[in-house]
């Protein structure tokens, strides 16, 4: 299929496999994995793979609509293969409506503890012998949460891969996830001081929002209640690029006065729905935590670590003349209460909430004996991964070199036109400076 109509610059062709569900279990359930292969028309030459692991958990890999960015410069190098991780997309899905046929909360549970970043190497390793061979080697490129299954890649299955290419997703390596959160919280504050400095008007109209919401009990199209955390919520975004306009665009047409007075606008609730809903991708609320777990029970980190941040509590804001602050991506359990979307499984996620058994994700003896070549970029300024815990785990890595900027946020792998893959490929090959882009990097992390 040529996806770039009348420019003959891509195609792409479709892949389905069947695995299973357990590796533990070779011949128990099987589940299908899809991946999408993109291809130059111009480089069709090269040989080489690259797997492309998608940020997350629980989203679907990113379906291109334009030889552009950093897809156009990887396919100059590589036949770029898109995976849908188990349970997203186009490989067998797992949300309210799929789950119901598994049975009751603990049948749910024990089907979706299989979704972490181990059984997502498994499956890349499955996909790597079908499409390349059994002794052929391919690249990985992981963007936030796929940079997380790059080092569990290279932990477990690092004699299936060439080369390691990681964007903003160097995890902690040994961290406990409430340590995560209590880490977390303050770069979410520090965004929420960047949003009210661009732009100091909304503190007043967020606190007025806020003092609605307490105070009326309002549903957002489809029946979806809209309460001050849930609003609070929708800071998840602030680490994106056109996270800040959106929610300054979204207030300025929060209000209308309709035939009971001033309320908020249903074009106000429906920007709120679709930035609150977990609808669209509801494995990324269930896994979120889990991707942290190693040998402990989660219980709700997220949710415990909060408790040591009252200035993000909006009761105390109101009662006083602080700005009401916004939380980040963190999932709390009274999402699955709201979201209709999550509640069916809120008996599940709760299970897998107190598991206490999770394996260890990355193996630190095997990376400090790691012979691999990475390329990671840390962004310094990132909301979602902690730059110094990125830092210390490059110095972990043998044959990786780490380098952090203040340039990009999260988002720099599709925010800088191509040019943080260019220096990702660079950084492997120092002896091709046109591969190289003159990207400002104030600090490496390791050589």
């Amino acid at each position: 299929m040529d996806i770039f109509a009348g420019r003959s610059t891509a195609s792409t062709r479709d892949h389905f496999f069947t695995v299973p569900l357990d590796y533990a279990d070779p011949d128990g359930e099987k589940i299908t994995l899809y991946a999408r292969e993109v291809m130059s028309s111009y480089y069709r030459h090269r040989p080489g793979f690259l797997l492309f692991l998608q940020g997350g958990p629980g989203i679907e890999a990113e379906r291109p609509v334009k030889f552009d960015g950093w897809l156009g410069t990887a396919l100059q190098e590589y036949k770029v293969v898109l995976l849908d991780q188990r349970g997203t997309g186009r490989s067998t899905p797992a949300n309210r409506q799929t789950l119901a046929l598994r049975g009751d909360s603990e049948e749910q549970a024990k089907y979706l503890a299989n979704f972490r970043a181990d059984s997502i190497v498994k499956d890349a390793e499955y996909i790597r012998r079908q499409m390349v061979g059994s002794d052929e080697p391919w690249s990985i490129l992981g963007q936030s949460y796929g940079g997380f299954c790059a080092v569990t890649y290279l932990s477990y299955a690092s004699e299936g891969l060439r080369a390691a290419y990681i964007s903003g997703g160097l995890p902690a390596l040994d961290a406990d996830a409430v340590d995560l959160y209590k880490a977390a919280y303050p770069r979410v504050e520090k965004k929420n001081i960047e949003y009210y400095r661009a732009h100091p008007g909304d503190i007043q109209k967020v606190r007025e929002v806020i003092e609605y919401l307490d105070s009326h009990h309002v549903r957002m199209p489809g029946g979806f209640p809209l309460t001050a955390r849930g609003f609070q919520s929708l800071g998840r975004n602030f680490g994106y690029p056109g996270g800040f306009e959106t929610m300054h665009y979204m207030l300025e047409e929060a209000f209308v006065r309709g035939a009971t007075g001033v309320e908020l606008s249903d074009r106000f609730l429906e920007w709120a729905r679709d930035g609150i809903s977990f609808a669209k991708n509801p494995l990324y609320a269930i896994m979120h935590e889990l991707i942290y777990a190693q040998g402990s029970k989660t219980d709700w980190a997220a949710e415990r670590a909060l408790r040591e941040f009252p200035r993000f509590s909006y009761e105390n804001a109101l009662e006083g003349s602080s700005p009401v602050l916004f939380t980040g991506e963190m999932i709390y359990p009274w999402m699955f209460d709201q979201d209709p979307a999550l509640r069916p499984l809120r008996d599940a996620a709760e299970i897998l909430a107190s598991y206490t058994d999770w394996p260890a994700l990355y193996d630190a003896k095997q990376l400090a004996a790691n012979e691999v070549p990475v390329a990671a970029i840390i962004y310094r300024e990132d909301m979602y991964v902690d730059c110094g815990y990125s830092e210390q785990t490059a110095r972990s890595i043998s044959s990786a070199r780490a380098k952090t900027t203040d340039q990009y946020d999260h988002e720099g792998l599709r925010q800088s036109d191509g040019l943080i893959m260019k220096k990702l490929i660079g950084m492997l090959r120092p002896e091709a400076p046109e591969a190289v882009a003159h990207v400002p990097f104030s600090h490496r992390a390791t050589a």
